[in-house]
C-alpha cells in the first residue's frame, strides 16, 4: 500500500484558468499580420496564458483570408469575415459581439489592431491590471513611459488636442487615451455592455467608434486603467486607412451629439 498522500479535490469555487481573447479587425493587413500573430502566439506561450485569436476580415482585397487561414493550422485562430468592407466600428462590433458570446465572465477580451503597431507583449501587463480589479485596461500614448515612433507630428498633435478635449467635456477617472483601439476587457463587462445597449454599444461605423465605446461604458460606472504603450508606427506596412480629417470632424461631432443629447452617459442620439 502506497505511502504517498492522496492529491486533494480541487475545490468547488476555483474556476478554469482566464482565457484571453484577442480580437483583430483586419482589412488588407496580408503583410502585417503574419508578424503580429506570430508575435501574439510567442508572447502568450512566454506569459503561459491561455489565448484564441478573432480576426475580423473586413472585405479585405488582398491575401488577408488565406494569411489568417494558413495561421489557424498552428494557433488557435478562428475568423469571421465581412464580404464587403462595413468599416471599423462594423468590424470592432462583430468581433467584440463574438468574444462576449463566447468568453466567461471572468475571461478577458483585447482587442488591438491587425497592422502590427501595437506589440503583444503589453497584454501581459493590460490583462495584470484587469485581475487586479480593473474592468477596462488601455494603452495610452499619456501615461508616463509611452513613446510614439513613426507617427507624422499632425496627427501626434490632433491626438494630443483629441485627448485633452475629451478629458475636459467627457471627464473619466482613469483615463487620458479616448482614440486607441488597444484596450483589455473584462468578459463579464463586455457582456454587460451588450445587455445593456444591445446593437447601440457600437453603432458609429468609423474610428470615432473607439470614443464612441468608452462614452458608453462610462455611464456603466466602472473602473479604468492605463498603461504606458509604445506605439511602433513605422513597423506598420502599407499607407494608414485613416482619413484624418474625416475622422476629426465625425469624433467632433460625436461630441457635440452626446453632449447635446445627454450629457457623457453615452446614450444621446447616434
Amino acid at each position: 500500500m502506497s505511502d504517498q498522500p492522496t492529491a486533494p479535490a480541487a475545490p468547488p469555487w476555483r474556476h478554469a484558468r482566464s482565457v484571453v481573447h484577442i480580437v483583430l479587425p483586419a482589412f488588407n493587413e496580408e503583410l502585417s499580420l503574419p508578424p503580429l500573430l506570430q508575435g501574439i502566439d510567442q508572447a502568450m506561450h512566454e506569459d503561459g496564458m491561455p489565448y484564441t485569436v478573432l480576426v475580423v476580415d473586413d472585405g479585405s482585397r488582398d491575401r488577408t483570408l488565406e494569411v489568417a487561414e494558413d495561421h489557424a493550422r498552428h494557433m488557435p485562430v478562428r475568423v469571421v469575415r465581412h464580404e464587403v468592407n462595413q468599416g471599423l466600428g462594423a468590424t470592432i462590433r462583430d468581433g467584440l459581439r463574438a468574444a462576449a458570446e463566447t468568453c466567461t465572465d471572468w475571461d478577458i477580451v483585447v482587442a488591438m489592431d491587425a497592422d502590427n503597431t501595437h506589440t503583444p507583449w503589453l497584454i501581459r501587463a493590460m490583462t495584470r491590471q484587469v485581475k487586479e480589479g480593473n474592468d477596462v485596461v488601455i494603452a495610452s500614448r499619456y501615461q508616463p513611459g509611452a513613446e510614439v515612433r513613426g507617427v507624422p507630428l499632425p496627427r501626434v498633435f490632433l491626438s494630443w488636442v483629441a485627448s485633452w478635449l475629451f478629458r475636459v467635456v467627457f471627464p473619466i477617472r482613469g483615463v487620458r487615451d479616448y482614440t486607441c483601439g488597444y484596450r483589455a476587457y473584462r468578459g463579464s463587462v463586455l457582456k454587460a455592455a451588450f445587455a445593456q445597449y444591445g446593437e447601440r454599444f457600437i453603432d458609429q461605423d468609423g474610428f470615432q467608434c473607439m470614443v464612441d465605446i468608452l462614452l458608453k461604458l462610462r455611464a456603466m460606472d466602472l473602473v479604468f486603467g492605463e498603461v504606458p504603450m509604445v506605439l511602433r508606427y513605422d513597423y506598420k506596412q502599407g499607407a494608414s486607412k485613416m482619413k484624418v480629417l474625416r475622422t476629426v470632424w465625425r469624433t467632433l461631432g460625436l461630441l457635440v451629439r452626446r453632449k447635446l443629447g445627454g450629457a457623457g452617459n453615452g446614450q444621446g442620439a447616434a
